[in-house]
């Protein structure tokens, strides 16, 4: 379980690595087609799952679809910083106690009218669930990054498992 919370770690710094190297401007910044976001925007996302995570474990809950957006976490360096700082200090106090307490995640799956869906989980797989889900975003914003003109080191937004891979080719 020590693990996953240095992974925890991990993913968030790689965060606060990228808000280093942002403006205020190409921070919040809406790029062109084909990507009609901001880094700030994907940042912020990132940040909404782990902060659900944090905020839903009180009831046993963790309600993905009732995130919080806040607009401040998407344009304003500093305070995404400070939250990103904050959630690695939360995090980090986690414990294989608390790792293997059940709890149920909710959110919407499906398209139309569908009502989300409880599943049941234990927050070790939900915090497993969003650091893949920060990598995932993370490659968005390497994207976003790009077409900014912001330089991110290579494994930004690669999955742990292809730099493996990757690593295990280049081995051979």
């Amino acid at each position: 379980m020590a693990t996953l919370v240095r992974a925890t770690e991990d993913v968030l710094r790689q965060g606060l690595d990228l808000l280093s190297e942002l403006t205020a401007d190409n921070f919040a910044a809406l790029a062109t087609e084909p990507y009609n976001a901001s880094i700030g925007q994907h940042y912020r996302h990132v940040l909404d799952h782990f902060l659900c995570l944090e905020s839903g474990l009180a009831g046993g809950e963790i309600d993905y679809d009732n995130r919080e957006r806040n607009p401040r976490l998407e344009t304003d360096l500093d305070y995404a910083r400070a939250a990103t700082e904050r959630l690695i200090q939360v995090f980090n106090q986690y414990d294989a106690e608390r790792l293997n307490l059940p709890c149920i995640a909710k959110y919407s799956v499906g398209y139309g009218n569908a009502a989300p869906v409880r599943l049941p989980s234990i927050v070790a797989r939900e915090l497993a669930f969003c650091i893949g889900h920060a990598v995932h975003h993370y490659a968005i914003v390497r994207l976003l990054c790009d077409w900014a003109g912001v330089e991110v080191v290579p494994e930004f937004g690669v999955a742990p498992s292809t730099l493996k891979h990757r690593a295990e080719h280049v081995a051979s």
